[in-house]
This record gives C-alpha cells, structure tokens and sequence, in this order.
C-alpha cells in the first residue's frame, strides 16, 4: 500500500507538472490528400467523407481528457485537399503557425510535403505504405505510423510459416503499387524461407469494376487465370489497387487459401478486433461516428497520441522537442494491441503489432511466436536497423 507521503508525493508532482504546463497551446493538421479513384469492387470498402478525421475527433478529445486537468489545450484542424493542391494546403498551415502537421496520403508526395513543411514542422505520415520514404528519400522531421508495405508482408509470410504453409503463388496486379507490394511479399519469403513456387500478373484493362465486369464474367475468366498452377499451399494477392484480389478466394481453379490483399489480410486495424481493451475502444469509436473504425481513422488517431503522450511527458508545445522524444528510448504509447508501440530510431517508423484478419475476427497478430530479435520481436516486421537505407537519423 501507498504511504501518505508517496501520495503526497505524487500530487505534488502533478501539481508541479500542471502549474509548468499552464496555458500551453498544442496546435495540430490533419491534411488528407484525396484522389479520383475508381470505385473500390465492394461498396462496403467505399470511402467516408470523415475518413481519417474521425480519428483526429477522437484522438484530440483523449488527449484532451488529461489536457484539461494540466491546463494544456489541444486542437486540431482537419483539411482534405487534391493532390495538386496540397503543396499550398502545407504553405497556408505553416502561415497559421501550426507546427504539427498529419498527413494521410498514399504515395511518395508524403516526402515532398516535409520539405515544404521545414524541419521545425512535425510531420507524421499516417497513410504511405511506401519503402521509399522510410529508407532513401528518408527525412528527420517525418515519423511514420503507418506500417510499410515490408511490415504487412512480413506479418502475413511468419503467419504461413507458422503454419508451415510454405508454398506460396504470388499473384499481383499491375499498378506500380501493386508491383511494390510483390516485390515486399519476395522478400518476406525470402527473409523468412517460404518459397514462391509460381508467379502470375493480372493486369488491369480498365471498366468498372461493380458494373462492367461483374461477377459473371470472373466466374467465367478467373479459373482459366488460375489453371496449371505447380503444387502450393497459399496464394497471396498483391493488389492494392483493389482491381482482383476479392474474386480469388471462390474463383480459383483449385481451392486454396488466399492472404495478402483478400482472404487473411494484414491490417493496422479492424473494426471487429476485441483484445486488449479494443471494445471500450471500438464503442467510443460507434458513438461518435454511427460506424466501425477504419486503419486511416486508428493511424490517424495514433499519430495525434503520439503528439499527446509526448507534450504530457515532456510539458512542451515545441514541435522539435516532441519530435525528438517521439524518438527517444522513454517514448512508449499503448495502443490496444498488446503492448507498448516506439518508433525505431534509425527510420522514425513506428514498431507496432500487424492484425491479420479475414474482416470478421482477428485470426492472428504478428509478430508470430518463435519469430525472435535482439531488441525486439517487432522488428522481425519490417527494415531492421542493419538493413536501412535512411541516413537522417544517422542509421
């Protein structure tokens, strides 16, 4: 049992903390760059217009929560731009003095709005998947919270050797992130020992995808696409261009498995995960927004924490002091994954668990049992430090 004058302590410390913190403004973005894109194949993966921003609302109000009582004040601004004007979106946020900015956008402009955001602006990258921009085009002032395409390959290829599911077809679109994504899936199994036994390529010809095509003409095509395949365990889709993956699971010639961009899928998140502490979570979530939480909604929400566990720690608003501790070895945030997430300081990328689901129920979380590493099973997922190509934070 506590004694009295540990409590006493205790208050005494807090009473110190909020009295330095008194009137401290934390002024944050979310800057969500929007594409014409076509239609997803199912309507159920349509985009909401508050996608990502749910997240902010909520991620400002827990910060907010403990905010309060330390007399500091959140706020964020939430902005959707097109990718042509997202150039001057940065420029104006930096005229209002905002020093933190999210930013949720696929692809590699995620590096260009850094450098035009300056290295006194916090940036976090909540929605680029690409290797890039963690290794070559690295840069100090951006942390990343959205896994890697490596990460997601990764957690899927440990699960399957796991299962010792070792013969794999890979098959993958032919966007050039749908090639990016191949190319992640041949070093997991190479990383890892699975072999990829056959390779197929869909390509893409255009027509709506709900409409044109339609699930007749699949029934009739994707077989055929499928057939005089070598013995195999698993096919894995790398599609993220959303042009195929759904249609293999019933449409193979053979039945098999399918993992990656249909079937059992990598994610930071789903709306169905329960463990630890995710349903208190998940129904704060359902009543602020009337539907489930997305991955753009929960890294989203994870980089606004990252930005509030870092000024209640550090008692600053300064974009570079909560940067810095971002990176820093005291730096942890529980995130309802099981364990305490830190970024890795030789890319600024967030270790984090991968859910792998099948859209109903978590089937597994990866890092997988057995898989082991001298600092942390977490990064067995991804670019570890010797592998890195980033030099900005001196890896």
């Amino acid at each position: 049992m506590p004694t009295l004058r540990t409590l006493a302590g205790a208050v005494a410390a807090i009473l110190v903390m909020a009295g330095s913190a008194m009137g401290l403004e934390v002024r944050a973005a979310v800057l969500r760059i929007d594409r014409d894109l076509p239609l997803p194949i199912s309507r159920l993966d349509i985009p909401t217009k508050d996608l990502g921003f749910a997240g902010a609302v909520m991620a400002t109000e827990d910060n907010q929560t403990t905010g309060t009582f330390l007399g500091i004040e959140f706020t964020t601004e939430t902005r959707a731009v097109t990718p042509e004007d997202a150039a001057a979106a940065i420029e104006a946020l930096r005229s209002e003095g905002i020093g933190i900015i999210v930013i949720l956008a696929d692809g590699a402009e995620v590096t260009e709005l850094a450098d035009l955001a300056g290295q006194n602006v916090f940036v976090l990258n909540a929605g680029s998947r690409d290797e890039a921009v963690r290794e070559e085009q690295c840069r100090p002032n951006l942390l990343h919270v959205a896994p890697s395409r490596a990460m997601l390959a990764d957690a899927i290829v440990q699960f399957l050797i796991w299962k010792q599911w070792r013969r794999l077809v890979l098959v993958h679109g032919s966007h050039p992130a749908d090639v990016a994504l191949a190319e992640a899936y041949r070093e997991a199994a190479r990383k890892f020992g699975a072999e990829i036994v056959a390779e197929r390529e869909y390509v893409d010809r255009g027509g709506a995808r709900r409409t044109d095509t339609g699930h007749v003409v699949v029934q009739r095509d994707m077989p055929v696409f499928m057939q005089d395949l070598p013995a195999h365990d698993v096919v894995i889709a790398a599609d993220e261009a959303d042009v195929f993956a759904a249609y293999l699971t019933y449409h193979q010639w053979l039945p098999h498995p399918v993992a990656g961009s249909a079937g059992l899928i990598p994610v930071t998140w789903h709306p169905a995960h329960e463990a630890w502490g995710a349903t208190q979570f998940q129904n704060r979530f359902e009543k602020l927004t009337g539907r489930g939480m997305r991955e753009e909604d929960y890294q989203v929400w994870l980089a606004l924490r990252v930005v509030g566990e870092a000024v209640l720690r550090t008692n600053s608003a300064d974009p570079v002091v909560l940067r810095d501790y971002a990176l820093s070895a005291a730096f942890e945030l529980a995130a309802f994954k099981g364990q305490k997430l830190t970024f890795r300081p030789w890319n600024g990328q967030l270790r984090q668990p991968i859910l792998l689901t099948d859209r109903h129920i978590t089937v597994a979380v990866s890092p997988q049992d057995g898989f082991l590493h001298q600092v942390s099973p977490l990064d067995t997922l991804g670019a570890d430090q010797p592998e890195t190509r980033c030099t900005a934070f001196g890896g």
